[in-house]
């Protein structure tokens, strides 16, 4: 059993095999999260557009903006049952074709269509985002940090691509907003198609995996707590820049065009981020320290773009863009880390996601809010303040080196 080779003599088991498959199911992997963040940027460069032909106040689009966030939250207890029913795979592989669905529909049947399908797609991404740190954990347990980096950098060089490409695409049909956000949907479907082809050489190959297991005590755990806390947290501040950068930076000046450029070239140093991040992990016993300078370094930087001068929003993108990187990629290291086994970082994502996304999605809509009441966005500016020491404390505490308190 486990022998790949057949018809020929029996020899020691050659790894070579197991190595290729598992490279193959990393790319794949990589694939799935590159998906998972093009919902996002691709309609908040295009946020004045919609805005304006679909007639929607500024509460309205914080609204807009804040709903798929709060849907990772409120979907993501679906993942933990569904992979229980069906198995991790086959669950992503039915996200991955209704996130093609749900993305498509945003360009149809008016403000309806758009609220709909933005839920549907945070559905979506809500429950792979769940599942995909407990493959990381299962199937890379000895490769966790670097995993979790490449994982990290593929979310967000998805994430930098819709950004940057949006608005062409728009442009080039004819200032279509309804091509510019609907062509995000092909992207999904391909890499359902890898996903499924992929599934089915790994079922010929090895036993099927086993499905996920009922985790209790994990809700009364304060360390379990706190990593949620800076999973939200984080959050906050990633779905500030990819839901109202550009737009912020529209109103203080920048044509449509150069904002989403500056967008994209911040999320694309999220890349940078995370890759220096398993390095500086090595270095330290525990995380508390680098979860304090990341914190700073993402939520300082947004001051900048608020009430610095114009022509140093490059600057502050850079500096935001790589602490955030690097942030996210701690938050999602910090699932595994925290966690025994597969089982437990399959509950604890979900805990993490559940709640941390419903205090993310806070933020959003907090900046709408605030842009509608006070005509300006510098009221945000205490909103980022207060977000940033948030993170700071809640990352002392997650960044202990130890297990969460689960059975």
């Amino acid at each position: 059993m486990g022998n790949f080779v057949t018809g020929s003599k029996q020899r020691a088991p050659s790894a070579s095999p197991a190595r290729v498959s598992a490279l193959w199911l990393g790319v794949v992997l990589m694939l799935v999260a590159f998906n998972l963040r093009m919902l996002f940027p691709s309609l908040s460069v295009l946020l004045p557009e919609i805005t304006q032909h679909l007639n929607l106040s500024s509460v309205a689009a914080g609204y807009l903006t804040t709903l798929p966030v709060l849907c990772l939250g409120a979907f993501a207890p679906l993942a933990p049952p569904c992979a229980r029913r069906f198995g991790i795979e086959r669950t992503i592989w039915v996200a991955l074709l209704l996130l093609s669905l749900g993305t498509a529909l945003r360009v149809w049947q008016g403000v309806a269509g758009l609220f709909l399908g933005s839920a549907l797609a945070g559905a979506c991404i809500a429950v792979t985002n769940v599942l995909l740190p407990a493959l990381v954990k299962r199937d890379f347990a000895k490769h966790v940090a670097l995993m979790t980096a490449l994982y990290t950098v593929a979310l967000n060089g998805g994430s930098a691509v819709a950004a940057g490409l949006t608005l062409p695409v728009a442009y080039a049909f004819g200032d279509s907003w309804r091509v510019g956000v609907g062509v995000w949907a092909l992207p999904p479907i391909l890499v359902a198609v890898i996903w499924g082809v992929q599934q089915r050489r790994q079922a010929k190959t090895r036993p099927q995996a086993p499905r996920t297991t009922r985790v209790r005590g994990l809700w009364r755990s304060p360390l379990a707590w706190q990593v949620t806390f800076f999973m939200g947290l984080q959050s906050s501040l990633a779905y500030t820049i990819s839901g109202w950068l550009a737009p912020i930076l529209r109103t203080r000046g920048l044509d449509g065009t150069t904002a989403g450029l500056v967008t994209s070239i911040c999320i694309f140093m999220n890349v940078v981020g995370s890759l220096l991040l398993p390095p500086l992990i090595a270095r330290f016993r525990d995380q508390r320290l680098l979860n304090v300078v990341l914190s700073l370094l993402s939520g300082a930087p947004l001051l900048g773009v608020l009430f610095a001068p114009l022509s140093s929003v490059w600057v502050w993108a850079v500096l935001q863009g790589i602490g955030q990187g690097g942030l996210f990629a701690m938050a999602l290291t910090l699932i595994v880390l925290r966690s025994p086994d597969s089982h437990v970082a399959a509950q604890l994502s979900s805990m993490v996601q559940t709640v941390g996304y419903i205090v993310a999605s806070g933020a959003p809509l907090l900046i709408g809010l605030l842009k509608g009441w006070t005509g300006s966005f510098s009221a945000c500016g205490w909103l980022f303040v207060a977000i940033m020491v948030a993170s700071c404390l809640s990352g002392l505490g997650a960044g202990r080196a130890r297990y969460v308190e689960a059975s």
